[in-house]
């Protein structure tokens, strides 16, 4: 059993397993039923060993919270982003051109190649040394725009635990809250 979401901006086909084992895939707008069906039996021993994966974590109960919560969560974000962004360029010396905070679905945070650093406002929900590890990851990107070796190179200046902390960060389940 699955859950088809429509996305009219989407591009690709993809499966998301979420806790509880539930499969959500989403479609572009115009694909046809039948290419949905052979992607999902295509992919069917991974969906299969995904499902009894996420099946140990409890199902995910969303959170509502009020524009007034979700406004007072963004100006706490902001503030400890700023001050910790401060805190650790003292190693790295980067400039950045803008930070803003989003209400975004699937990620904590992104660097664009202007130098603007965007990240979701439920960062304020972080324990702070996962909320830390986020703020390095894409203070790093100003330096090394990819994922490669000499990205993470600079991210474990200051985070040498960043694979236990990227590891934990996924627990966090970010769609928790709408």
């Amino acid at each position: 059993m699955y859950t088809i979401k429509i996305h009219p901006t989407s591009r690709y086909l993809r499966i998301r397993i979420q806790p509880g084992g539930e499969v959500v895939v989403t479609v572009p707008k115009n694909v046809n039923s039948s290419v949905v069906e052979k992607f999902l039996q295509d992919k069917n021993n991974w969906i299969q060993k995904k499902v009894k994966l996420m099946e140990q974590y409890p199902k995910i109960t969303k959170v509502v919270l009020s524009r007034k919560e979700i406004a007072a969560l963004k100006i706490k974000a902001l503030t400890f982003i700023e001050e910790r962004l401060t805190h650790f360029n003292v190693k790295y010396g980067y400039k950045w051109n803008a930070i803003t905070i989003r209400q975004q679905k699937t990620r904590w945070g992104s660097c664009s190649r202007k130098g603007n650093l965007n990240f979701n406002y439920k960062i304020a929900l972080l324990p702070e040394h996962l909320a830390d590890y986020i703020v390095v990851h894409e203070l790093c990107h100003l330096g090394e725009f990819n994922h490669s070796k000499s990205f993470w190179n600079l991210v474990s200046r200051t985070i040498p635990d960043y694979k236990e902390r990227r590891f934990e960060t996924r627990d966090h389940v970010i769609s928790k809250f709408k």
